[in-house]
């Protein structure tokens, strides 16, 4: 099992639910959960809450936290980024 902070501001891809295959980026951790943003429909201050069993991470792309906190405008960046470099369609 994953340490408290291991997957907060790395990039997961949901496998279930109605949101299957959208990427968005682990805001916050807790127990079973993690709460997930895209900074668009999602945004820091609405995450998704999504069971950990229902998300698969991304190790490669990580968002590091500023003192702010996640900010929606590089949430979106780094999700763009990735899709150009992993050649993914959202």
């Amino acid at each position: 099992m994953a340490t408290k902070q291991d997957m907060t501001g790395m990039l997961a891809v949901s496998k279930a639910g109605h949101d299957r295959t959208e990427i968005y980026v682990i805001v916050r951790e807790e127990d079973e959960y993690v709460y997930l943003a895209d900074g668009r429909n999602r945004t820091v201050d609405r995450p998704k809450k999504k069971n950990k069993k229902h998300v698969q991470v991304i190790k490669k792309a990580r968002l590091e936290e500023t003192a702010y906190g996640f900010e929606d405008l590089e949430i979106k960046r780094t999700i763009k980024m990735y899709q150009e470099g992993a050649n993914v369609k959202s």
